[in-house]
């Protein structure tokens, strides 16, 4: 919290100075007249805007690598917390008509508990299963299992997203093929009955 209040703080100080710095240059337009110095004063506006965005960019970029580096950071502790072994699986081709699960992973990589709060599936279709109000210890795992009722023919792609220690979200993916299954059975071999008289 503390990162993103003084990254907040830079930013507002950075706006203050340009506000300051556009005042004084609109005062000496007002001075000269010149709309010269009117399309100096814009490019200038536009110029420090751009310079304000790179700069933000920048910082994001360095909380990030220093979080990462850092394990006693928060910040990495609360975006690392839930760690999953695979994030996506492939059913492949099953038969329409015949529900399929997996089974993923998830750690708890951070210092502090991890407590899943909620699992959503993209559709109906697609049901998960968790022990819901488990609170995870460090470096504990559970597991999340993923159903899919594959009652529809074709290809498939669905997203479960997973939501953990108040709103923080992670996303797993299932996706495979359900092929149609014959609407009638194999006709009886006649055949057989010669076969065990030999």
């Amino acid at each position: 919290m503390n990162v993103k209040k003084m990254r907040t703080c830079q930013q507002f100080a950075l706006v203050l100075n340009v506000f300051v710095s556009l005042k004084k240059q609109l005062k000496k337009i007002i001075k000269m007249k010149n709309l010269f110095g009117l399309l100096i004063l814009c490019f200038v506006a536009f110029s420090l805007n751009a310079q304000t965005q790179v700069i933000a960019s920048s910082e994001s970029k360095k909380t990030t690598e220093i979080s990462s580096a850092n394990p006693t950071n928060p910040v990495a502790l609360i975006e690392d917390a839930l760690a999953l072994k695979e994030i996506e699986y492939d059913f492949g081709k099953i038969p329409q008509g015949k529900p399929v699960t997996h089974n993923f992973d998830v750690e708890n990589k951070s210092k502090d508990s991890l407590k899943i709060i909620n699992i959503q599936a993209s559709c109906g279709c697609t049901t998960p299963d968790w022990e819901r109000n488990k609170v995870q210890a460090p470096n504990e795992k559970t597991i999340v299992t993923v159903g899919y009722n594959a009652a529809t023919e074709g290809p498939f792609t669905k997203i479960i997203t997973i939501t953990y220690n108040g709103t923080l979200t992670k996303q797993i993916t299932i996706k495979g093929e359900v092929w149609k299954t014959p609407a009638t059975s194999a006709p009886e071999n006649k055949e057989l009955v010669n076969l065990k008289d030999l």
